[in-house]
């Protein structure tokens, strides 16, 4: 059962951290986001006491209410994508090849690193990549808070196999509660800039 479970929640993830790149949508980003919490919990909490997950949980809840509340009533996000890479099919094919890539990288790291979860390996490494992914092809404030925090979110399941201790798990609660408070910051400077 915890197998399938893990298979459930790598979709959870896979659907999440892709869909986080293809939506226009602020809210939909970040109800991807919320859903990617998720399943970072579920990968945190077969190694770590539950109730060191559920504070994961709760701290990503409050990163996405944070970053919620920062946002004008508009559904689109605020300012057009000026990179270059603006279309869904090379957002979608970017996405494919790190998908690949890390299924291809899991199953060394998780010998390598001695973890028997090789399945929360490659949900780590998927996270860790497509927040790269998105770092490097977005010049939106909200995007680049999100892959920040979708590339900490990965680290935090590959930290949990590695290690467990409640202090460095506070220590990542803080930096996502604070790139959620500068998210905020400057979205809410952006949005008075806009109005000016």
């Amino acid at each position: 059962m915890n197998i399938i479970l893990n298979y459930v929640f790598l979709i959870v993830i896979l659907v999440a951290s892709i869909g986080q790149m293809l939506s226009r949508d602020w809210r939909w980003s970040l109800g991807f986001l919320g859903a990617q919490y998720l399943g970072v919990f579920w990968y945190i909490q077969t190694i770590w006491p539950i109730n060191l997950a559920i504070v994961k949980l709760i701290s990503g809840l409050i990163v996405c209410i944070a970053l919620a509340t920062s946002q004008k009533s508009t559904t689109s996000f605020s300012n057009p994508e000026t990179s270059w890479p603006q279309g869904y099919l090379f957002r979608f094919l970017a996405a494919a090849l790190i998908v690949l890539a890390t299924l291809a990288i899991a199953p060394p790291t998780s010998t390598w690193l001695g973890v028997s979860n090789t399945i929360g390996t490659w949900a780590s490494l998927l996270l860790m990549g497509i927040g790269l992914l998105q770092l490097g092809i977005t010049t939106q404030p909200l995007r680049v808070i999100i892959a920040l925090l979708t590339l900490i979110s990965g680290f935090e399941i590959i930290y949990a196999f590695v290690e467990s201790s409640a202090l460095v798990a506070a220590m990542l609660v803080l930096i996502n509660l604070g790139l959620s408070l500068v998210g905020t910051y400057l979205l809410s400077t952006d949005n008075v800039e806009n109005i000016n």
